[in-house]
């Protein structure tokens, strides 16, 4: 990662040294919920994991039900690159872009594992395409540095 400019800790301003510590607090709760989404998420993926399973034909997923299971496999997966994010963000005090740029490509990927082709425009599948060929190059970019 690249040097760049902090807030001191120690700030002389007393307000601006509060708001810091504050939003740092703010940052300690969005942790802590994003461990409850987690926690929810993966409850939510044994509930419809167990759904599919006992519905007849039993013990069988056709490919839709497999679908549903990926994508809420998937949105956990995601939350916990976000959790990621904010506990390299604690530690350090810099956004890591490069894990940002991967959680927005898992994100990608989950969207286009669940798309319905047979109700999206073609325009839809283009941005969605015109994202993912935009998150690619910028991923490549950040590593080269």
């Amino acid at each position: 990662m690249t040097k760049h400019d902090e807030l001191p800790i120690d700030h002389d301003d007393p307000l601006i040294s509060f708001l810091d510590k504050s939003i740092k607090v703010a940052i300690k709760i969005l942790a802590i919920l994003m461990v409850a989404v987690i926690f929810w998420g993966v409850a939510d993926v044994v509930y419809v994991f167990y759904q599919k399973l006992i519905q007849p034909p039993f013990m069988l997923l056709v490919l839709s039900d497999i679908f549903k299971v990926f994508a809420a496999f998937l949105a956990v997966l995601i939350a916990i690159e976000i959790f990621q994010n904010i506990i390299l963000y604690l530690r350090t005090d810099v956004i890591p872009l490069k894990l940002v740029v991967v959680t927005a490509l898992v994100a990608m990927a989950r969207k286009i594992i669940i798309i319905d082709f047979n109700e999206v425009m073609p325009m839809h599948i283009f941005a969605v395409g015109f994202v993912v060929l935009a998150l690619g190059v910028t991923y490549y970019l950040v590593g080269k540095k």
